[in-house]
């Protein structure tokens, strides 16, 4: 790919990054309400939460973001090369 696409399409890759990462925070904290019935996921740091819930809520919140993000990137690679012809990865 030329390197005027790739520097074209970083504002894209930024913008949709971060749209990703709030979109996944919020459906994680959506899910975990529903699963557990809080209102916040558990921190690493709250003593009142044992290692398993940590480590659920981990596992939960890093396979949601990773699924969302994935979704997003590909998403916005699609609509860059159908706009300009050049698709932006390797």
């Amino acid at each position: 790919m030329p390197k005027a696409a790739k520097v074209a399409y970083r504002p894209v890759g930024l913008i949709s990054g971060m749209a990703g990462g709030l979109l996944a925070g919020m459906l994680f904290k959506r899910v975990w309400k529903r699963f557990s019935d809080e209102d916040e996921p558990p921190s690493p740091l709250s003593s009142d939460y044992g290692w398993r819930e940590l480590l659920l809520a981990s596992a939960i919140q890093g396979m949601l973001y990773a699924l969302i993000k994935a979704a997003i990137d590909r998403a916005g690679a699609k609509g860059f090369e159908r706009v300009t012809g050049e698709w932006p990865g390797t």
